[in-house]
């Protein structure tokens, strides 16, 4: 697997202009995003804002999704088999090709004139503290520089955990060079499987964090009631209602009052998690979406009122910008905040984590940090990723 074999660190410094394509399967294992960025050279050091040239999700194969889910839900303490995750990793790196080559030949896009990929993978385990902390994201990128022939950016997040962070969230920095305002304070929410906050202050640092489950509950949970991988649009959760005890008792987990830096994982907020919750109640299976969808949209906001009292507007990214019944929830919730998506202002919702890898991959190469340790933890700026060469020279 590429996690376990020596990489070099970054590239050769090189002007920061080009085409760069960014690649990501999130915890929600709906497909590959994958996007076509322009960016033009910093002159000057200054920040500049990247150009979508075309985008699109390409469906991750049913079979490889459904191993995906299965090993990345097991719990905690369960073994996992070697060989599977093996198999998985190459198999991973195979699908994230795939989306690559589709990409450049959908977008009439010649493979030479791309600079690098920047491939974030498939989190499969992700524990950041403890005695040997680590965080292993699937996707053998090998197989990308092989089958593209483009030099590709892989395994972002375990160099800054080797510093001491927890490895996430890492779109923060790029939330903070296209979306901040000095004008007002801004967070901009990222709605995968998990949710994040990136916090935009009017003055002083950008901070980041996990808030807990966005779609990953919901999504589980409608598979298992009703055999759909999601509940497009929240239509389901708007048929039930919250259930007040159930609401309180998934609030009272303990991960969720913890102070940043900190993140997570659907390895824990898993269907396991919220089985032991639901012990002793009976309820409708779509009064549990319903309330579901409610604690998704409660702990976002407890947080970001706990950590930035003061924000004015909250823009959502991600596919849960989708789920309409979770974005009143969270409207909801935040009285006083402007609830909005990113394409308010002038980046696509649903493809803003794979232009932050692609982002990511151009840091790498220029030999630019790509962590916040105001975010992670970590112990301070560092190059991230590892590159593997695409075409001989």
């Amino acid at each position: 697997m590429h996690g376990l074999a020596p990489q070099t660190n970054a590239g050769p410094a090189v002007d920061d202009g080009g085409l760069f394509v960014g690649l990501i399967s999130g915890t929600s294992v709906d497909g590959i995003d994958a996007a076509l960025v322009q960016f033009d050279p910093i002159h000057g050091g200054g920040a500049h804002a990247p150009t979508l040239r075309f985008a699109r999700t390409y469906p991750m194969p049913e079979a490889l999704a459904h191993d995906v889910l299965a090993l990345s839900q097991a719990a905690a303490e369960a073994a996992l088999p070697l060989d599977a995750v093996g198999e998985l990793d190459t198999r991973l790196g195979q699908a994230f090709a795939d989306a690559a080559q589709a990409l450049l030949r959908d977008s009439g896009t010649d493979p030479a004139s791309v600079r690098a990929i920047g491939s974030h993978g498939q989190t499969l385990r992700h524990r950041p503290s403890g005695v040997a902390p680590f965080t292993l994201q699937l996707g053998d990128a090998s197989w990308i520089a092989e089958r593209t022939g483009i030099d590709t950016v892989a395994d972002f997040r375990r160099r800054d955990v080797a510093a001491g962070g927890q490895g996430a969230p890492l779109v923060p920095a790029f939330h903070a060079a296209v979306l901040s305002d000095a004008a007002e304070a801004r967070a901009v929410l990222n709605l995968g499987g998990i949710a994040n906050l990136t916090l935009l202050p009017r003055g002083g640092t950008v901070r980041g964090f996990d808030t807990g489950p966005a779609n990953g509950l919901m999504d589980a949970w409608s598979l298992r009631h009703r055999g759909l991988r999601y509940d497009g649009g929240g239509a389901w959760a708007a048929t039930g209602r919250v259930h007040d005890v159930l609401l309180s008792r998934l609030l009272d987990e303990p991960w969720l009052a913890l102070p940043p830096p900190k993140s997570t994982g659907r390895d824990q907020f898993q269907v396991d998690w919220l089985d032991a919750r639901l012990a002793g109640l009976a309820i409708a299976a779509e009064d549990v979406q319903a309330t579901l969808c409610r604690f998704t949209a409660a702990s976002i906001a407890q947080a970001l009122k706990r950590e930035q009292p003061d924000c004015a507007r909250l823009l959502a990214c991600g596919g849960g910008v989708h789920n309409a019944t979770l974005l009143r929830d969270l409207t909801a919730e935040l009285p006083g905040v402007v609830v909005e998506t990113t394409a308010a202002h002038g980046l696509d919702p649903d493809f803003v984590e794979a232009m932050a890898f692609a982002w990511l991959a151009r840091e790498t190469l220029a030999r630019r940090a790509g962590n916040l340790p105001a975010v992670t933890g970590a112990l301070g700026p560092r190059v991230l990723g590892a590159v593997h060469a695409g075409r001989v020279a």
